[in-house]
């Protein structure tokens, strides 16, 4: 008896797995070897309706029929028309059933009745199943007209009721049955058509997501390198400076180098950690926000560039949107100081109105002969914060000011998404 704990479906019987398994072989042969089973339909029909009509009656030359006696090549070529025609019941189904209704009205209206007849309704099956609808139509017609003069004939020593009655039966039970299996045929083909379209789903949407956390790496990568390798060069071009002038402010340098490349190192650690298919560690350290941003400052102006920092209104407490905050504020100070050198001077400001953060970078240019730094001309850092702006439906708009210098203006929406507006 089967239990909800321990179900044991019909479906995994061993015996109907079996009966699986020699269905799938049959088929893969039977796509190999067409032909073979159109031949084994044939020959398992004369055997079980053509033999018996061969072997009853007065002797092998000659054969008693229900209504009158007819040769034997009359019988075998009777019986020839309706079976042959059988093998072409896949491939030409139309013309398989046509021949053997032709052959069907010759054979009663000479009043011959033989257990071959069965082949029409075989015929009449494999259309059905392999044909098309309107086809269908046009061999139920052809059916009626043929099953009437069999009825016709058969009336003299039946009656008619029961007769019409087996053959409409018949002749439902054919259609019928061809109709369930090209509609599960057509189901299966559908479900897998349907497998093959979610695996390729499944595919894509694998890529995009691969695609998607490579180009999110690719941004972190490129502010926590790009951000503090600018930092470290600045304080080791001044440390090699100042250990000739002033020592202590060479110590500070290096102190704050040291600083700096801990903080990339663990901001590294961080956004790799994304990476590690062994999630069995958490990374539990917070990722940087808005109010890191002071901090952020401070280090810049431990580079030399002279850096303002305000806020206004209320300042919003979505993680992600703090991160995309700072970073952006890391990549406009880090290109401050990579093209404007470290006496420029930079203001920074973030701004709320209306449910939309504005952040504002500006700086005032490189000074009297300063060489800016080589421009590597990929562009990523802007397209990382355009990136990370369209995350929350915003925009980035960079230009150069009335006075030389740089600006990056931000506006990022942290409204709910039905509330945003078009």
């Amino acid at each position: 008896m089967q239990t909800a704990a321990d179900p044991d479906p019909l479906w995994r019987h061993p015996l109907v797995l079996h009966f699986g398994r020699i269905g799938r072989r049959l088929r893969r042969a039977d796509r190999a070897r067409p032909w073979a089973l159109d031949t084994l339909v044939v020959v398992g029909a004369f055997v079980l309706f053509c033999l018996p009509d061969l072997l009853r009656g007065e002797g092998p030359h000659e054969l008693e029929g229900v209504f009158n006696q007819v040769p034997l090549g009359a019988v075998v070529a009777f019986q020839a028309g309706l079976i042959l025609p059988l093998l072409l019941r896949r491939r030409a189904p139309m013309t398989a059933f046509v021949m053997t209704a032709a052959v069907f009205a010759a054979q009663w209206s000479l009043q011959v009745f033989l257990r071959a007849d069965v082949a029409l309704f075989i015929a009449l099956y494999s259309l059905t199943l392999h044909s098309s609808l309107r086809r269908l139509l046009w061999a139920c017609a052809i059916t009626v007209a043929v099953l009437t003069l069999a009825v016709v004939r058969i009336s003299a020593v039946a009656a008619v009721p029961e007769i019409a009655f087996f053959l409409v039966c018949a002749t439902t039970a054919a259609i019928a049955l061809g109709l369930v299996v090209r509609i599960r045929r057509s189901q299966l083909a559908a479900l897998r058509d349907r497998a093959a379209q979610l695996e390729i789903e499944r595919d894509q949407r694998s890529m995009l997501a691969v695609a998607d956390e490579r180009a999110r790496v690719a941004r972190e990568m490129h502010d926590i390198l790009g951000h503090n390798l600018s930092v470290i060069i600045r304080l080791a071009d001044g440390g090699a400076y100042a250990v000739r002038v002033n020592p202590d402010r060479s110590a500070q340098a290096l102190t704050l180098i040291g600083e700096t490349g801990r903080e990339a190192l663990n901001d590294l650690r961080r956004t790799l950690s994304a990476l590690r298919d062994d999630a069995a560690v958490p990374d539990l350290s917070p990722q940087p926000g808005i109010a890191d941003v002071n901090g952020l400052c401070d280090r810049f102006r431990a580079a030399g560039p002279r850096v303002s920092y305000r806020t206004a209104g209320e300042l919003p407490a979505d993680r992600g949107l703090q991160l995309a905050t700072y970073r952006i504020v890391q990549e406009a100070l880090t290109n401050a100081l990579k093209h404007a050198g470290p006496d420029t001077e930079a203001r920074v400001s973030l701004e709320v109105v209306h449910q939309r953060l504005r952040i504002q970078v500006e700086d005032t240019g490189p000074a009297a002969g300063f060489e800016p730094a080589a421009d590597s001309g990929d562009g990523q850092g802007l397209i990382g914060m355009r990136e990370r702006a369209a995350l929350y439906g915003g925009t980035v708009t960079t230009g150069r000011t009335r006075s030389g210098g740089w600006t990056v203006q931000t506006e990022l929406d942290f409204a709910p998404a039905q509330e945003r507006t078009p």
